[in-house]
């Protein structure tokens, strides 16, 4: 996502009589990722919508927390406050927050975190209507996996009881807090489908591409097995790794292509910004993901909406957007030839299908549009009392 216009704290544009829904969540522009990209848009659109929006965010970036941020920030006439914290990137303490919440009508939390705790630990001072959504919880990986399942089944339950709704952004996600919050409801992230729109190769080609923050839990060492299989059958294979550093830095993953000689069929690209996605977009027919765990699969989508071909893991979050799907190809990338097997599919699919193919894709993306998926946001305000 770009951040296309920066204003002076002070040169707001909102209206100042509307409420005002401030959401809390760790990471935000100029930072990229699925959350960020989730947060800026529901912002974008509840602005287009009447309310004043003020989002409360961290100082700095989880890869370069030396860097801090302005304090105060207008970005897309989205208020942006940032405040200090300490501690981890999984659970990064800042208390500063209850600063920035006097003055909401409505608070919207953002993913399970230290936020989530305190601000629900916090609400008998506060006493602001409070709606939170899940975007994974903090499944990600099945590291320390059963102290995450003794705190989610003590804290996280106890502080989903200070929440007017506990919003899942998947089947998955609703199918882990149905357990601590029984009326928990869905509402699917919306993707930025017109950001990529109609853009992929329209010849095609045997070039992938994969997008999203260099995570653990996306498995890109699995992808670059996958390449090694594809290029002893075809060395015209090519694939282009798109994102941002995260867990893995920019060192990790040449040190991965190196050790499996891929130099020459895969190109890294750190932190680009949406033209430059575009111009690779344009290079390429098929999209692949090897993460072992998503909150949604939002990529998948915008990658959908670019024409691309998406050969997916079979993870939870996938088998249920391929399952409303046809198109899309699911594979185990724990087995690289399997997985170059599908890939090798999913080429000769666009070879054969071509524009049909294409416009199929767009038009299951088209169903995620932002329009859509804000109004059910918005459904969920009125109902807890904030109108516009």
């Amino acid at each position: 996502m770009s951040v296309s216009t920066i204003e002076t704290f002070e040169n707001k544009a909102q209206p100042q009589a509307a409420p005002i829904i401030v959401h809390v969540v760790r990471q935000f522009l100029p930072n990229r990722g699925g959350l960020e990209d989730v947060v800026a848009n529901l912002a974008r659109q509840t602005l287009k919508r009447g309310y004043r929006v003020r989002v409360v965010t961290l100082d700095s970036l989880f890869t370069a927390p030396q860097n801090k941020l302005p304090a105060h920030e207008t970005i897309d006439s989205i208020e942006v406050v940032r405040i200090p914290w300490s501690g981890t990137s999984r659970y990064p303490v800042a208390p500063q927050v209850f600063r920035h919440i006097g003055d909401a009508d409505l608070i919207h939390v953002h993913a399970i975190d230290f936020f989530y705790d305190a601000l629900a630990w916090g609400s008998f001072l506060h006493r602001k209507p409070m709606v939170v959504t899940t975007h994974g919880g903090f499944f990600h990986t099945k590291k320390f996996l059963i102290i995450k399942k003794i705190w989610f089944s003590t804290l996280t339950r106890l502080s989903a009881m200070a929440y007017r709704q506990v919003v899942c952004c998947s089947a998955s996600d609703l199918s882990q807090f149905i357990r601590i919050a029984p009326d928990g409801i869905t509402i699917e992230n919306g993707a930025d489908i017109g950001k990529f729109a109609d853009i992929a190769s329209r010849t095609p080609k045997r070039r992938i591409v994969t997008i999203g923050r260099f995570s653990v839990n996306k498995r890109l060492d699995h992808l670059l097995d996958a390449g090694v299989a594809l290029n002893r059958r075809n060395p015209e294979w090519h694939l282009d790794i798109i994102g941002a550093e995260s867990d893995l830095n920019g060192a990790d993953l040449r040190r991965e292509i190196a050790a499996r000689a891929l130099e020459k069929s895969v190109t890294l690209t750190i932190s680009p910004d949406n033209q430059t996605i575009r111009d690779i977009i344009a290079k390429a027919s098929l999209f692949a993901s090897a993460s072992e765990y998503e909150g949604f699969g939002l990529v998948a989508l915008e990658a959908m909406s670019a024409g691309l071909q998406p050969v997916l893991n079979s993870n939870e979050a996938y088998r249920s957007l391929a399952a409303r799907h046809k198109a899309i190809i699911l594979t185990d990338f724990t087995k690289p030839e399997a997985a170059a097997d599908a890939i090798e599919e999913a080429f000769r699919k666009t070879a054969t299908e071509g524009a049909a193919l294409r416009k199929n894709l767009m038009e299951a993306a088209d169903a995620y549009s932002w329009d859509t998926v804000a109004e059910r946001y918005i459904d969920l305000y009125r109902s807890i009392g904030i109108s516009a």
